[in-house]
């Protein structure tokens, strides 16, 4: 793509990347986008880069509107090398005593990542760097969601560049929130937000506090991910102020897989049980469904409800491999259950009340559900028995 003129004199000579299908196991099916940011003042600024793939495109890019040599500085919001691992090509470029502004764990860090004796200048929290007509103001955002993360204010025209607070894993030729479906934009944000902010969601909190106690508003908001807030910034500042407190709704989620299909026949008796009592419930197998749109499911509802087979004495690995990516990113009061079939030893319920009760889920029972081999009537009728008891448990929680 080409610059984006997104203000007066301030562009966005990011890149999409069409084709990543896998973000740290979150699935990204429509690609995602470095976005960086170009200041044209009487100092000029680039805030971020790209992934080091992309370098040449950001090159490309800003030389359509200045030459290199001419950025005065750089400003790093986050190390992570999507949006720093074009910093070599550009500082090498532009010469490597120029400013580089960052956080002081973002210095600790990129000198870490590279190696390089650049001019480091580590900012304090709400310092400011004067460009002529713009000011920018730098806000420490420690672990949202990288301990050296922040954000960078500019004060004449209420932009903020936001990391990657606020962002989407989203390629398209839209650049902004009024060219494209509010909902599916909401969808892509919640699905973000679900799976790289959630374990961070303190941490949220405290961030729109600070706005707040400081008196900021936005007419724009620029994430590092994906599209641009200008119609109505404060749709995503509200959602994520939701997003970040316990959710309850009268929804459960039912996660499982299956071996001989006796547990997927469980898992469809306990959804009838749970809608029979009016609460909502979204089935959702693990050979079908990816665990990054699983956790999406999972934030605004009230209860998890996981179900394996026993293989080995053990969990089905893809119920294991679930239960670990869930585990990293900590959802917090959740009601949960288990179940599942076996042949001669149900380990896996055992485990997996276990591994629930470790992560702080509030257990609905002790023992969950197990079943040998193929349900019959008596196991079709206990299945559905227990979906009715875990909707009766979110009614009460909802109380």
């Amino acid at each position: 793509m080409h610059p984006i003129q997104i203000a007066d004199g301030i562009y966005d000579v990011g890149v999409n990347d069409w084709n990543v299908r896998d973000f740290h196991g979150y699935s990204t099916p429509t690609g995602t986008t470095y976005n960086a940011f170009l200041i044209m003042d009487e100092k000029i600024a680039l805030i971020d880069t790209v992934k080091k793939e992309f370098a040449n495109q950001l090159i490309k890019n800003i030389t359509e509107i200045v030459p290199l040599e001419k950025i005065d500085y750089v400003i790093s919001n986050h190390t992570e090398m999507d949006h720093s691992g074009g910093l070599p090509s550009i500082m090498h470029r532009i010469g490597k005593d120029k400013p580089l502004y960052c956080s002081k764990m973002g210095h600790k860090n990129l000198a870490m990542h590279y190696r390089n004796k650049w001019n480091y200048h580590a900012v304090e929290n709400g310092e400011e760097l004067n460009l002529g007509k713009r000011q920018l103001t730098f806000l420490e955002a420690r672990m949202l969601h990288w301990p050296d993360s922040m954000l960078t204010y500019e004060k004449t025209d209420k932009i903020l560049f936001s990391s990657d607070a606020f962002g989407q894993h989203y390629a398209g030729y839209e650049k902004f929130d009024d060219q494209i479906d509010a909902e599916s934009l909401l969808h892509h944000s919640k699905k973000y937000f679900a799976n790289i902010i959630l374990l961070y969601a303190g941490q949220v909190q405290k961030l729109l506090k600070s706005v707040n106690d400081m008196g900021l508003s936005f007419n724009m908001i620029c994430p590092d991910h994906g599209i641009i807030w200008r119609k109505n910034p404060n749709i995503i500042l509200d959602a994520y102020a939701q997003w970040s407190e316990p959710i309850y709704t009268k929804k459960a989620v039912v996660v499982y897989d299956t071996m001989w299909q006796s547990t997927k026949i469980m898992a469809e008796q306990i959804c009838e049980g749970i809608v029979s009592e009016g609460v909502n419930v979204r089935p959702m197998n693990l050979r079908t469904n990816h665990r990054s749109d699983i956790m999406t499911e999972l934030l605004d509802a009230s209860a998890l409800v996981v179900g394996s087979p026993t293989l080995n004495n053990n969990v089905y690995p893809t119920v294991s491999d679930f239960l670990t990516y869930m585990k990293g990113l900590r959802p917090q009061n959740k009601l949960a259950a288990c179940f599942g079939s076996y042949g001669w030893n149900g380990a896996s319920i055992k485990i997996l009340n276990s591994e629930l009760a470790s992560m702080k889920f509030k257990m609905i029972d002790e023992t969950g559900l197990k079943i040998q081999y193929v349900p019959g009537e008596k196991g079709l009728n206990a299945s559905y028995e227990y979906g009715q008891t875990i909707a009766k448990a979110i009614c009460h929680l909802l109380q």
